[in-house]
């Protein structure tokens, strides 16, 4: 009887754990000297983030952070303890109890530069990403779906996930108050299916209009500085905005590929207004992005981005729309000389890659990776230019980038899989050495 007891004791206290987390844990960066971890508490905690270091088996804490209500009970958490190239279990410890996390683990960059080629990793991607939710949507058919596509994309074992925006759709309920945009975030983030993605590898992430705010917003959302607000909460990236401009834009490195992440919606103008000038990305942010492009000495740069660059068809939200913005980022592309730039963008419920070379000679690529999780539409009903034939798809899916090689033989493998897990397509990029 005592044993039964006791072993009742065990349990509950591990159920009583457990029941804190509303969701996650969830990686954020990783760097060579830091690494992040996201939770969201059910209630008021402290939490502590408890690693090991799997080779030395040296312990490690962060320092706590408590959870509140202001906050939405979200909790960032750094371990910054670390060495390059190291793997590291981690546990969180929850006001002083541990919760026995199995199989959770970070490994740090390595540090190969002016020592070995960089490793090969495995980047997955994907955007649109639709939690029904029937008292807040539409009435009828849900219009999200087959949530098992995220434990697919687990199931791939990428070493990082890049989320390309739409990763919550904000509602009527949800965009003209705090505690709307919360619980949407809150909502989405619970989704049992999604867990395993969230701690398997680091999660960086930019934004697009249902994030933002109603469908097709821009500059002029009255409440940009809440949802800038809720996705610096929920989101792991290494900084949001670059200085004195405000938005989400960054950029990081991963195995010596160079990422841009950029803002189409904190600077877009509404290109309906006579009179106004039409921009979407804005001058300054551009202007950044040229002289990072060129600063580079990453055999491909990514530039992500919410919605269609390349594409030349003016429709929906197309960088098209803003015909002379886009022809002038164009030009100074060109101008730059710079190879192995390859956008990826969401927004379209639809996959397919598209492809221009520049008078220069360099070619520019553009994923276009949707949806997720929501409703998807058939891109054949479309004429892009620029599509590489064969490479449509008009049903929920996921894409990964597989980079492997020396540094300047780098090769990228883009494959693109159904929500089975099912591959659709496959093509290869391999990059042109720079000067």
């Amino acid at each position: 009887m005592k044993k039964l007891l006791l072993l009742i004791a065990v349990l509950t206290a591990q159920m009583t754990v457990a029941a804190q987390i509303a969701s996650g844990p969830m990686l954020g960066y990783v760097d060579m000297r830091e690494a992040l971890v996201w939770v969201q508490t059910i209630d008021r905690a402290e939490v502590v983030l408890k690693y090991t270091d799997e080779e030395s088996a040296s312990v490690h804490y962060s320092q706590p952070v408590n959870t509140a209500y202001p906050t939405a009970f979200t909790a960032k958490l750094i371990a910054d303890q670390v060495e390059p190239g190291r793997s590291y279990t981690y546990d969180l410890v929850i006001n002083g109890r541990e919760m026995g996390l199995e199989n959770h683990r970070f490994t740090t960059q390595a540090l190969w530069q002016h020592r070995t080629d960089p490793p090969a990793f495995t980047l997955a991607t994907g955007s649109c990403a639709y939690i029904n939710e029937a008292q807040y949507d539409r009435p009828g058919k849900g219009y999200g779906g087959e949530y098992g596509i995220f434990e697919k994309i687990a199931d791939a074992q990428p070493d990082a996930m890049l989320w390309l925006g739409d990763n919550i759709y904000l509602r009527e309920p949800d965009w003209s108050t705090r505690t709307g945009i919360l619980h949407r975030y809150s909502h989405a983030r619970a989704t049992p299916e999604l867990q395993r993605l969230l701690a398997a590898c680091p999660n960086y992430a930019i934004w697009d209009d249902h994030d933002y705010g109603p469908n097709d917003a821009d500059r002029s959302f009255i409440h940009k500085e809440l949802t800038l607000e809720a996705f610096e909460l929920f989101w792991g990236n290494p900084s949001f905005g670059l200085p004195g401009m405000g938005g989400i834009t960054t950029a990081f490195q991963f195995n010596g590929i160079d990422f841009f992440l950029l803002d189409n919606r904190w600077f877009r103008s509404n290109y309906k207004v006579a009179g106004t000038e039409k921009e979407l990305l804005g001058k300054q942010q551009i202007d950044w992005l040229i002289e990072a492009l060129r600063y580079s000495r990453a055999p491909f740069k990514i530039v992500a981005v919410g919605g269609q660059f390349l594409s030349d068809l003016a429709v929906y939200e197309n960088h098209a729309n803003y015909a002379d913005e886009r022809e002038y980022l164009l030009k100074r592309l060109n101008e730059t000389g710079t190879p192995g730039i390859i956008f990826l963008s969401g927004d379209r419920h639809h996959t397919e890659l598209s492809m221009l070379t520049l008078e220069n000679g360099e070619v520019v690529y553009d994923l276009t990776v949707s949806p997720l999780t929501s409703t998807a539409y058939d891109p054949k009903k479309e004429t892009n230019t620029y599509r590489v034939s064969g490479t449509e798809v008009g049903e929920r899916n996921f894409a990964t980038l597989h980079f492997s090689g020396p540094q300047k033989e780098r090769r990228l493998e883009l494959r693109v899989f159904n929500a089975g897990g099912q591959l659709l397509w496959e093509r290869v990029i391999q990059c042109t050495p720079a000067e």
